[in-house]
């Protein structure tokens, strides 16, 4: 994970990433939820697995979006890319910075910002939900959109989340699922929490086409 990191993070500094996402052949389901949210300075949170970040951030890139990055070494690569990407950052994580990064999240909602949330970083377990997105949508009032990728040629990271890099020319799919928000109180933020999950398993049954292969690096 350290070295794709590595390679990504000095691919930021000249146009190779650019140019190896440009040649991607994307393909998009129900994206008209963000759109229509973003058009009416709606609050949302967009949420995502960790393994899917580099499609999401290439395919939202310049659109005033905020990311929460860990402040961990690795993030710190994430965060010059996103920067790159045209990103505003919130920093933190789970593990470092905890409130700092949920405050942060909570603020720019509420200032209108969408905010872009991996719920199962920075560190795993792969696609086990924390609560932390589920709690920045119910606090600021913010609707959440769940988005999938599936790609038809990629590499995988060997790293808790099998981080996901497709290859060049290839056919990568986005599917976006229902927006949902997340009622008030303990028992809301449960609901939410289990919401997220179905709706990200929704996404990822959108996403998918027959004859996906990857191959596997470190």
């Amino acid at each position: 994970m350290k070295l794709l990191w590595r390679l990504l993070a000095r691919a930021v500094g000249s146009p190779a990433i650019r140019l190896l996402a440009r040649t991607w052949r994307v393909e998009v389901a129900g994206e008209g939820s963000w759109q229509a949210a973003q058009s009416a300075g709606k609050p949302f949170v967009l949420l995502c697995w960790h393994e899917s970040l580099l499609p999401v951030l290439w395919h939202h890139r310049h659109r005033g979006i905020a990311a929460l990055v860990s402040e961990a070494r690795d993030g710190e690569y994430l965060a010059r890319l996103a920067r790159c990407l045209g990103y505003r950052l919130i920093r933190g994580s789970s593990t470092r910075g905890r409130t700092r990064a949920l405050r942060g999240a909570i603020r720019m909602l509420r200032a209108g910002i969408p905010v872009g949330l991996t719920p199962d970083g920075p560190r795993g377990p792969r696609r086990v939900l924390k609560p932390g997105a589920i709690a920045a949508a119910q606090l600021s009032g913010a609707v959440v959109i769940p988005v999938s990728v599936r790609t038809g040629a990629a590499w995988r990271a060997r790293s808790w989340d099998r981080f996901l890099v497709p290859r060049p020319f290839a056919r990568v799919r986005l599917a976006y699922g229902r927006p949902f928000s997340v009622p008030p109180g303990p028992g809301g933020r449960i609901q939410g929490e289990h919401t997220a999950i179905q709706v990200l398993t929704e996404a990822e049954r959108l996403a998918a086409w027959p004859g996906v292969t990857e191959t596997p690096t470190g």
